[in-house]
């Protein structure tokens, strides 16, 4: 099956020819410092709950990086905010081992999955489709109290299966797109593991940390690559994921579930306009 790369700004079909020769995008020590700033600010955002993509996907689009190897570039640099927001949860994350190695597996399997759609389908291919998710899921978000007060009370037959059911197909879109499957993920796992906002978002950040890292493995091997613009995103966004977690704990919960819910319809509705 052909591989999709990038030659000359446009993809084509590599089939064992030459790799994707991204370098000559050329990164500006301007265009360094945005990203570097736009690194520290996704990471805090993604990290506290919100949507890293918001910031970082733009950021590399408005440095002249083409939309798909922007997405590219984006994931692989986006696997900085693992280990950052992985030290910034440490009092979440206590005790979370057994649960996190249980559902490693499915979402890097997701994860993979995704990756070899992006690098092996033509681009675009359910661009449409992205926007409805980011709706569903941020509805999901801002409603999760009330959802969760109904489950209370409905004991609903197989629900123990909403999560796998769940966190396969966004671990999915996670590796193929990724922009708001932070939001899908924590939305689901309000739902179905923790109504507690920070312990629910630490677990999410290391399971997009999982999935970013299969997916980013398939990209450095087989994807166009800027690196120019990559390394000075993940150094900001490792900072910033620091910080995010500490965020979570102080912003009160309905007020941070409500903006990030926002963040993610004001995401769909930029892709509606503008498909990536």
């Amino acid at each position: 099956m052909a591989i999709s790369g990038l030659r000359g700004g446009v993809w084509r079909p590599l089939g064992g020819r030459r790799r994707p020769n991204v370098g000559e995008i050329a990164t500006s020590p301007v265009d360094a410092v945005l990203l570097l700033g736009a690194g520290v600010l996704a990471g805090a955002v993604g990290s506290a709950g919100g949507i890293t993509s918001l910031i970082s996907y733009p950021a590399l689009l408005a440095v002249g990086i083409p939309a798909l190897p922007a997405n590219v570039t984006n994931a692989v640099a986006l696997v900085a905010s693992w280990p950052g927001s992985a030290l910034g949860s440490r009092p979440e994350l206590r005790g979370q081992g057994s649960w996190l190695r249980r559902w490693a597996l499915l979402t890097a399997a997701g994860g993979a999955v995704g990756a070899a759609l992006l690098l092996c389908t033509p681009a675009g291919a359910f661009a449409r489709v992205v926007p409805f998710l980011l709706v569903f899921a941020s509805l999901a978000l801002l409603f999760q109290p009330m959802v969760s007060a109904w489950q209370e009370n409905h004991l609903i037959p197989g629900n123990r299966f909403l999560l796998p059911c769940g966190l396969f197909p966004v671990s999915v879109y996670g590796g193929y797109f990724g922009a708001g499957s932070g939001v899908m993920v924590l939305a689901l796992l309000l739902l179905t593991v923790d109504q507690h906002l920070a312990r629910a978002n630490a677990l999410k950040n290391m399971l997009l940390g999982v999935t970013s890292v299969v997916a980013a493995i398939g990209f450095v091997l087989f994807g166009p690559v800027h690196w120019t613009a990559a390394e000075p995103l993940a150094l900001g966004t490792f900072a910033g994921s620091t910080v995010g977690p500490s965020v979570t704990r102080r912003v009160p919960g309905n007020v941070l579930r409500v903006l990030v819910a926002l963040a993610g319809i004001g995401l769909a509705v930029r892709l509606w306009i503008v498909p990536s």
